[in-house]
C-alpha cells in the first residue's frame, strides 16, 4: 500500500504561530476546524464533527465548494478529533499530521494530545502541529529532523514505555524506561545529527516547543 497522508484541522481558537503545514493527499477538518482551516487558506475534502461550533458561513461556503460534510449527533461518545481520524482511516490515510492549539480550554488541548497517543490509532504513524510547536508519537523509531540546540521532551503515555534508546541527544538513553509523570525525560537537547529515538514497548509522546 502507497503511503498516504492526511492532514488533520482541529477546532478551538485558531492556531498560534502554526509551524510550516506538510502536503496532503486529504484535508480533514474537525468541527470548527473548518473555520481554522479557512484562515489556514485550506479547503477541506472532508468536514466531519457535530458541527455544533462551526460556523453557518463557513459550513455554507463549503458545502457550495463540493466540501463532503458528515454531521454526527451532539450527544456522542466520540470527540471530533477520534470522529475525523477514523474518517482518515476510512479514507486509506497511512500517516496523519493534526494542527491542534493549546490556547482556549486546556482539557481539550490534553485530550487531543492523549487521542493523537491512544492505542487505537497504532496503524498510523501520526505527529502533530501544537501552535509553533512539534510532536510526535513515536511507538517504534524516530528520526528526528530539527536543529541542533533544540529543546525535546519525552513523555511516556498511557503507560510504562521501555526499551527506549536515543542518539544526538544531551542526555542519552539506552534501553531505558519512563513512567507517565516522570520528569526524566523532559528537557532534553538536541546536540548532533543522527538525532534518533528507539522505543520497544509502549507509547512515547516526543515534544519539541
Amino acid at each position: 500500500m502507497s503511503d498516504r497522508h492526511t492532514l488533520i484541522i482541529t477546532g478551538g481558537p485558531p492556531p498560534v504561530e502554526t509551524a510550516g503545514l506538510p502536503p496532503a493527499d486529504i484535508v480533514v477538518a474537525a468541527d470548527r476546524g473548518a473555520d481554522n482551516a479557512a484562515l489556514l487558506g485550506l479547503l477541506p475534502n472532508l468536514v466531519v464533527g457535530d458541527l455544533d461550533s462551526v460556523s453557518a458561513e463557513t459550513l455554507a461556503s463549503m458545502e457550495e465548494a463540493g466540501v463532503r460534510i458528515e454531521r454526527h449527533p451532539i450527544d456522542k461518545d466520540q470527540t471530533d478529533l477520534e470522529l475525523a481520524l477514523a474518517a482518515a482511516t476510512d479514507l486509506g490515510a497511512t500517516s496523519v499530521t493534526i494542527v491542534v492549539t493549546t490556547a482556549g480550554r486546556p482539557d481539550h488541548a490534553l485530550a487531543n494530545l492523549l487521542t493523537a497517543a491512544a492505542d487505537r490509532w497504532a496503524g498510523l504513524d501520526i505527529d502533530l502541529l501544537v501552535d509553533s510547536s512539534r510532536a510526535w508519537v513515536v511507538r517504534r523509531r524516530l528520526d528526528l529532523t530539527v536543529p541542533v540546540g533544540s529543546v525535546v521532551s519525552l513523555m511516556a503515555v498511557g503507560g510504562p514505555t521501555t526499551g527506549i534508546s536515543t542518539e544526538g541527544l544531551r542526555w542519552p538513553l539506552a534501553n531505558g524506561s519512563l513512567e507517565p509523570g516522570m520528569g526524566q525525560g523532559l528537557s532534553n537537547e538536541v546536540t548532533g545529527s543522527p538525532t534518533v529515538v528507539e522505543v520497544a514497548t509502549g507509547t512515547l509522546l516526543v515534544v519539541c516547543p
